[in-house]
């Protein structure tokens, strides 16, 4: 917070070093510590730990689990993958936006109910580039997801514009007043036939970068996500997340500094492994380059 000149000595933003003195006036704005590094479990339990697939000097890339919204909200005011960041790497103390909301360096997002990969500036400089990546869509980006059904088409994309639902606030939709341009590419992996409750498993490369956008896509193709009772996707049986069969497998970057292209991986989480291979694939056919490789 000193680093973002959160905290001043009367009136004036100070190095870590300022020698304070007796009727000196310390004050902390925006944030306090006890908000800046809350715990995760607000419970008193020690935080969640935090899966780093990557780091250096520039930026981290980690592997967001699932239930674990990215930001606070009035909903969620603490036990964010925010908070999460911010208490295992201090130094993230220094990229407070202007108005002084600690976002860790935060240059994108997944559902709360998402799990996977997301990438985290760790300088002002790489904050710029990444953001400018993702806003010129030079990101290549790739999901799993479990859907209810049987896909029929191998492969196939939907292109339908989505913005706010008319009427339900929380939800987005391809019939909003106010749409913006929205693509999906989506390509079959394997069906699971062999039960009374089908589903298929799909690698879904999104074009764009509109909230909700895979899933409303999917509903709207007729099969949502497995646990995304938002969009229609009720459970199936084998599915005990609470919330959708979704998890963001990788994601392809520009390094910041030397411009080297970086692909970043986050392993499957247990309850889509645990999915996949009580419908009968073998644990062999778990193969995420293979996956990230189709077309």
């Amino acid at each position: 917070m000193i680093k973002a000149g959160l905290v001043t000595v009367n009136g004036t933003a100070v190095r870590a070093s300022c020698t304070v003195r007796p009727g000196d006036r310390i004050e902390i704005a925006s944030l306090t510590p006890a908000k800046l590094f809350s715990q995760v479990n607000p419970t008193g339990q020690p935080p969640a730990s935090l899966e780093v697939l990557f780091a250096d000097e520039e930026l981290l890339a980690v592997n967001k689990p699932a239930g674990m919204p990215v930001h606070p909200s009035p909903g969620h005011p603490d036990s964010t993958l925010a908070d999460l960041l911010n208490a295992t790497f201090p130094d993230l103390a220094k990229m407070a936006e202007p108005d002084g909301v600690m976002r860790a360096g935060i240059v994108h997002r997944l559902d709360k109910e998402t799990s996977g990969v997301m990438v985290v500036a760790r300088t002002s400089f790489a904050r710029m580039v990444l953001s400018q990546q993702f806003k010129e869509r030079t990101v290549k980006k790739a999901y799993l997801a479990i859907v209810r059904g049987v896909v029929q088409r191998d492969r196939f994309t939907v292109d339908r514009p989505l913005g706010r639902h008319p009427t339900e606030r929380k939800r987005m939709s391809i019939r909003s007043r106010k749409p913006r341009s929205a693509r999906t590419d989506f390509l079959v992996l394997h069906r699971f036939l062999a039960s009374a409750d089908p589903a298929t498993l799909l690698k879904a490369q999104p074009q764009t970068g509109r909230t909700h956008q895979i899933r409303v896509h999917l509903a709207a193709a007729g099969h949502p996500c497995l646990g995304d009772t938002l969009y229609g996707g009720r459970s199936s049986s084998g599915w005990t997340r609470r919330g959708q069969a979704l998890h963001a497998l990788a994601l392809t970057i520009a390094h910041p500094r030397s411009n080297e292209q970086l692909e970043l991986i986050a392993p499957l989480p247990d309850d889509m492994k645990q999915f996949i291979l009580t419908r009968g694939l073998a644990i062999e056919s778990l193969n995420l380059r293979r996956w990230i490789d189709a077309a």
